[in-house]
């Protein structure tokens, strides 16, 4: 049984390990252009965008999920996902990403907005484009003082990933809870729970390595 239970889990923990993967390569790329977005000096853009932040970051993700995959097939009559495992995954990305991207935006304008305006200046009078300021002076300043936030945000994630479980998609939770419900046993939940702890406790390591080795910045 319990070794029945492990390669159950480890097929729940690679959907979990797919979910966490693909969210952060969507999220962190469109966060940064809705942090441009929201600093921008077009206003109409600039009012959108912190309205949709907004709308977003204070609206729990079960219930964007649940719009985002049940919705489309609701108003158009036609459902946007396809019903099998990918289709859920899918949905599953694109809330988690849209979410994510959200409130990662906030923790990047926060950086960009943290860094002394004199440096920037100082890089005009050397000649530099607003292009090599960015990632020349910005960027790696900002990026130091994003990491203990976003470090916070992305072990968050980890844990979110098991609200995928809302709309069938078998992740590491589903997978524990499968056996409660099936077998009327218990432990395999709390067995669970050491995947998210190991998970968990290797992005804190790296977080931590990665802290020390911007320490430079001080």
């Amino acid at each position: 049984m319990f070794w029945s239970v492990t390669a159950q889990l480890l097929e729940g923990l690679a959907t979990t390990f797919e979910i966490f993967i693909l969210t952060l390569v969507f999220a962190l790329p469109l966060g940064l252009i809705l942090a441009f977005g929201s600093m921008s000096k077009f206003k109409p853009l600039k009012f959108l965008l912190q309205v949709i932040i907004w709308i977003i970051r204070g609206t729990p993700l079960m219930l964007q999920l649940i719009i985002i995959f049940y919705g489309p097939g609701l108003w158009l009559s036609h459902n946007l996902w396809s019903g099998d495992e990918a289709g859920r995954i899918t949905a599953t990305v694109v809330a988690f990403s849209i979410n994510y991207a959200c409130y990662f935006s906030v923790i990047f304008r926060g950086g960009i907005e943290g860094v002394p305006v004199g440096q920037r200046e100082a890089g005009e009078v050397l000649g530099m484009t607003k292009t090599q300021i960015f990632f020349k002076v910005t960027l790696l300043q900002m990026i130091k003082r994003v990491v203990p936030p976003m470090s916070n945000e992305i072990i968050t994630l980890v844990k979110d990933t098991s609200l995928a479980r809302i709309i069938a998609a078998y992740e590491l939770t589903f997978a524990g809870f499968s056996y409660m419900k099936s077998a009327g046993i218990t432990w395999p939940l709390f067995y669970t729970g050491v995947f998210y702890l190991l998970f968990v406790g290797i992005l804190t390591l790296l977080f931590n390595y990665i802290e020390k080795k911007l320490a430079y910045f001080k």
